[in-house]
């Protein structure tokens, strides 16, 4: 694929409000986001409300890379508590399957006990982030995490309602804590509500996501 001349395009699936979107913009990158919902606070480029596997399917030719964030629901901690018996959609395996055939270089993220394939795990602690947010992220090309580095988080943030010590992290996606400070602590800077700042992957993990992207680009 040639460049030349242009930023690389990134097709951005389930995008939300684009936390991903940023990071992989600070990182050189042309993004299009796609949510089956319209994202009025996203943060990329270009936005289109659809189906995100049936304009990847179309639409493939037109981008350099792409990365996926399929709803992690079904693979949360709350969904996988046995009284919890509300189906949840796993989109992953046709979205792997989409991309494959795509044939692009792609990452995929979810939360940790999603049914990804060889993944890495991120955690804000490697950024200098007041969360730790761990995510997992497959992709078709090999990765190698940073690592965590929690020593450095020691207790200093208000404990959490059941709890009587402090936090090491900011508490994120809670009414109690001023959105401001929640969304200092994920690297967000730009306007998001707090249900979208408790769904996004902090930008600072594409960022570091979107430089290996770069170099995927460059052999193309």
């Amino acid at each position: 694929m040639s460049v030349a001349g242009r930023r690389p395009r990134m097709l951005d699936l389930y995008c939300a409000a684009g936390g991903s979107a940023r990071g992989y913009g600070q990182a050189g990158f042309e993004t299009t986001g796609v949510d089956i919902l319209d994202q009025p606070n996203y943060s990329g480029d270009h936005f289109v409300q659809g189906d995100a596997v049936e304009y990847l399917k179309a639409h493939w030719r037109e981008f350099d890379v792409v990365h996926a964030s399929p709803p992690c629901q079904a693979f949360t901690a709350y969904r996988r508590r046995p009284d919890h018996v509300a189906p949840a959609l796993n989109l992953i395996p046709a979205t792997r399957e989409a991309l494959i055939e795509a044939g692009l270089p792609y990452v995929i993220e979810n939360v940790p006990g999603a049914p990804l394939l060889d993944p890495i795990t991120l955690c804000g602690s490697a950024f200098g982030l007041d969360v730790r947010r761990h995510r997992l992220f497959e992709s078709s090309f090999p990765m190698v995490s940073p690592g965590c580095d929690h020593s450095w988080q020691t207790p200093r943030f208000p404990q959490a309602t059941n709890r009587v010590n402090l936090r090491s992290t900011v508490e994120v996606g809670v009414y109690r804590i001023p959105l401001a400070e929640q969304k200092r602590a994920m690297g967000v800077d730009w306007d998001v509500t707090l249900h979208e700042l408790s769904q996004m992957v902090p930008p600072a993990y594409s960022r570091w996501i979107g430089a290996r992207l770069m170099e995927q680009v460059g052999r193309e």
